[in-house]
C-alpha cells in the first residue's frame, strides 16, 4: 500500500513540475509577443492568425496544436500522447493570461530587456517541463512522426517546419524581426544550459538518480523546442 502511494505521489510530482515548466514557457513567450520585436516561429504564425481573423493568440495556438495532435496521431496510427494535449492546453490557456497582464514598455531599451528575458525564461520553461520526461508537445510529435516517414534527421525536419511556418506567419503579418533571430539562435544555447540544471533540481526532488530525457522514448536535443514558438 505505501509503495502504491508512493508511486502515485511521484507520478503527480512529475505532472506538477511538467505543467509548472509549461507556464513559465508560457509566461517567456508572452514577454516575447509583448516586446514587439519579433517572435519565435510558431508565435509569429499564431499573432498573423490572429491580426487576420481574430481571436486570442493562445486561442490560435490550441486550434493549430490540435491539428497538429490530429495529423501526428494518423501518422502514428496511434491515439495522442497525454503530454502533447496538456502541453497545447496550458500553453494556450496563459499565453492568453499573461498577454492580458503585460504591457509593452515605450522604452526600446526595456523592450529590447523584455525581449531578451522572454527568451531566457522560455528556455528556462522548456528544460522544466522536459525534465520530468512526461513525454512530446504537439510540434515535437509531428516532428518525430515527419522524421520517421522521411527518414531525414530530426533537425532538418525541425528546421524546415520552423521555416514554412515563419514564411506562413509573416505572409499573414505576423511579428518577424531581430527577436525571431535572436530566438532562432539563442534558444539552444539557453536550453542547452538550462536542460541539464532543471534535470538536477527534478532528480533531486523526485529522489531519483541520473537523467530522464524523454520525448516519446528517444533522447532530447537541446534545439528541440514545442510550446508554441
Amino acid at each position: 500500500m505505501e509503495r502504491e502511494f508512493a508511486k502515485h505521489e511521484h507520478l503527480i510530482a512529475r505532472w506538477l513540475i511538467f505543467t509548472v515548466g509549461i507556464i513559465i514557457m508560457s509566461f517567456g513567450i508572452a514577454l516575447m509577443i509583448k516586446a514587439r520585436l519579433g517572435s519565435a516561429p510558431w508565435d509569429v504564425l499564431h499573432v498573423g492568425l490572429q491580426h487576420q481573423f481574430g481571436l486570442t493568440v493562445g486561442t490560435w495556438s490550441i486550434i493549430i496544436g490540435i491539428g497538429i495532435i490530429a495529423v501526428s496521431s494518423w501518422m502514428e496510427r496511434r491515439m495522442p500522447q497525454a503530454g502533447s494535449v496538456v502541453n497545447m492546453l496550458v500553453v494556450g490557456v496563459f499565453i492568453d493570461l499573461f498577454l492580458w497582464m503585460l504591457s509593452t514598455p515605450d522604452s526600446y531599451i526595456l523592450r529590447l530587456l523584455m525581449l531578451l528575458a522572454g527568451i531566457i525564461v522560455i528556455g528556462w520553461g522548456i528544460g522544466t517541463y522536459i525534465a520530468p520526461g512526461c513525454g512530446a508537445g504537439p510540434r515535437d510529435s509531428l516532428m518525430l512522426a515527419l522524421q520517421k516517414r522521411t527518414g531525414w534527421k530530426v533537425s532538418r525536419v525541425r528546421g524546415l517546419m520552423e521555416v514554412l511556418v515563419l514564411i506562413i506567419g509573416w505572409v499573414l503579418g505576423g511579428p518577424v524581426f531581430i527577436g525571431t533571430i535572436l530566438f532562432s539562435f539563442g534558444i539552444g544555447q539557453v536550453v542547452g544550459f538550462t536542460l541539464p540544471q532543471c534535470e538536477k533540481m527534478v532528480n533531486r526532488l523526485l529522489g531519483r538518480g541520473g537523467t530522464h530525457e524523454n520525448i516519446d522514448e528517444r533522447s532530447l536535443r537541446t534545439y528541440d523546442y514545442d510550446g508554441t514558438g
